[in-house]
């Protein structure tokens, strides 16, 4: 099966249509497929459905797809970033589920592994439980959540082999690898890209098996920073603490 794609708009080429659900991998702009949500803008797919822990930022991550109203509904834990999703949401024009951040990670992990619900004792109680089956295991009360199987995932990789074999980086190993087991099909953008064999399997995240496409990213491909965090430079300027003579 060949899984190498020249650019993103190849590898998402007849896989798209109004109204699909989508997952999108990342967490702030770290790890986000930003190529292939450009791509899925660039098509002009709309009334989507996407799951993300969050919605980007503007201009930047899903705040593309937000800009141009593709997307009806999102699936999220936390979205508190993004003005354009606010002004959207308040006036009625986007569909926003919420979950809890550890509920939506399991929904999806669920999907994968063809669970189709789950209980839990997050959210029972509050306005996360309204309108879904509760019930009383060992004197504990908990929610029944669904899980997630997309019709499409997008995810980012900062390694794969010509059989999709993964490896994810530090922070980008967030809804990447989880999200990559649960949808119809999942297409990978990768930074880097080697031949079948060269990763060693004890190293490999997610396995070729569930990765259907891939697209190499170019070298100049910008990772933005959603926040810059940094120490202010200390400079000791008083000469009876230096140690020179």
């Amino acid at each position: 099966m060949r899984k190498i794609y020249p650019d993103a708009a190849a590898a998402l080429d007849g896989l798209l249509k109004d109204g699909m659900l989508i997952h999108s991998g990342g967490f702030g702009l770290s790890g986000i497929p930003g190529a292939l949500i450009a791509a899925i803008r660039d098509a002009g797919v709309k009334d989507l459905t996407v799951v993300s822990n969050n919605a980007g930022i503007d201009g930047a991550g899903l705040g593309l797809l937000l800009e141009t109203r593709q997307i009806r509904k999102m699936i999220s834990s936390y979205v508190g970033e993004n003005k354009t999703f606010a002004q959207q949401f308040l006036a009625g024009e986007l569909e926003i589920e919420f979950n809890p951040q550890g509920t939506l990670a399991e929904r999806i992990r669920a999907g994968g592994a063809g669970i189709p619900a789950f209980f839990t004792k997050t959210g029972y109680g509050t306005q996360v439980a309204e309108g879904k089956e509760t019930r009383e295991f060992d004197g504990e009360h908990y929610v029944m959540e669904r899980g997630i199987f997309a019709d499409l995932a997008v995810i980012h990789a900062w390694k794969a082999d010509t059989e999709g074999n993964l490896v994810f980086r530090k922070t980008a190993r967030n809804f990447n690898p989880m999200m990559a087991t649960a949808a119809k099909v999942t297409v990978v953008q990768v930074e880097h890209l080697v031949e079948a064999g060269q990763i060693d399997p004890d190293h490999i995240h997610t396995p070729g098996i569930y990765v259907q496409r891939i697209v190499k990213l170019p070298a100049d491909y910008e990772k933005r920073i959603e926040q810059r965090t940094t120490r202010k430079r200390v400079t000791d300027v008083n000469p009876a603490n230096s140690n020179v003579a």
